[in-house]
């Protein structure tokens, strides 16, 4: 990557490796003195002076992902993968201190009345549907299985009507562009809660970098939309509903920025999900300019793991494919203990 900084930083004592799959509150005015006394004792200029710009995107390092207990816990095939990556990924970031220019975490963000949250949905006796376990498809709706909630409508569009051929229009629209078909996800990242968060280690990690570095940590919300999901911090999973009229954008400004950094480093959770839908959506858009952009993407193959549901789901081979393609088409898989200044 050619930074202008050639050594590693030690990790500062603060960090405890046992505590990062705990929720606890980080002393924000300690460690701020402190990441200005670091700055001075080891020489870390301001980022605004960096020759080689290097942005870290974080994707959902929250609670409800990381934490165990928490609603969707992603645990990888060890069951403590979230965990074991954030400690790497902490670690990373303060060896790297001085060469990562800009941390940019990703925010999913949910409100209860969604397309994929159980209330949006019933069957013919008024139930709703089971979380994490059922996956709504356009013949379900067609034979009566599953139908939109009236009762939500006037909390949407105040038309249930309409929000019955969005809903129907959606699912279909899903199956067509080879996406997930709809999961019905467990009520989770709830904005103003505290799986909404992110990892209290990480962001610790974070607000040292910000201090220390003089950048403002550039947080990215994604996924309030109520009627679509938003895997990827890019775009949404759908853009316009059955009339042809746009429910949602592209993030065009953090594309063009993510364009502009001389280095990309991605990490984050779920590998198969989010993140993978995330480096997904940024290849597109770079083939569509200058596929040898690619070259200047680095994910961090030890700070993500898959969605992996014991005797009912296993995403990890779908997951090691997706990386298998992006390295193909350029990007480079790296580990954690890389010292990013010799890359």
């Amino acid at each position: 990557m050619n930074t202008q900084v050639t050594t590693q930083l030690p990790i500062p004592s603060h960090f405890n490796a046992e505590k990062v799959g705990e929720v606890w509150r980080v002393p924000y005015q300690q460690r701020a003195v402190e990441a200005q006394t670091w700055a001075k004792q080891h020489d870390i200029k301001p980022a605004f002076a960096d020759e080689t710009r290097i942005c870290l995107l974080l994707i959902d390092v929250q609670n409800t992902f990381c934490i165990p207990d928490f609603e969707l816990f992603v645990g990888g095939k060890s069951g403590t993968g979230a965990v074991d990556d954030n400690k790497r990924l902490c670690e990373f970031i303060y060896r790297n201190l001085g060469a990562i220019t800009t941390i940019v975490p990703t925010m999913d963000t949910h409100t209860a009345m969604q397309i994929f949250h159980p209330i949006f949905w019933i069957n013919s006796v008024g139930e709703h549907p089971t979380p994490a376990a059922t996956s709504i498809t356009s013949k379900d709706i067609e034979k009566g299985i599953w139908k939109v909630n009236p009762a939500v409508a006037n909390s949407i569009t105040s038309n249930y009507q309409l929000l019955e051929k969005h809903a129907y229009y959606y699912v279909k629209k899903l199956s067509q562009d080879d996406k997930y078909p709809l999961t019905i996800w467990p009520y989770h990242s709830m904005l103003g809660g505290i799986g909404h968060a992110l990892v209290s280690s990480v962001e610790e990690a974070i607000f040292f970098h910000c201090i220390a570095r003089n950048s403002q940590t550039q947080f990215e919300i994604k996924g309030e939309n109520p009627l679509t999901e938003n895997y990827s911090i890019l775009r949404p999973e759908v853009l316009e509903g059955f009339d042809n009229n746009p429910i949602a954008q592209k993030n065009t400004r953090l594309i063009q920025q993510l364009f502009e950094y001389d280095a990309v480093i991605i990490g984050g959770q779920a590998k198969s999900h989010c993140v993978a839908w995330t480096i997904d959506d940024l290849l597109t858009e770079i083939q569509q300019v200058d596929a040898s952009l690619a070259e200047k993407v680095y994910l961090l193959e030890d700070c993500t793991s898959p969605v992996v549901v014991n005797d009912v789901v296993d995403y990890t081979e779908m997951a090691d494919a997706a990386f298998k393609r992006f390295a193909e088409a350029g990007m480079h898989l790296i580990k954690s203990t890389i010292n990013i200044a010799e890359e």
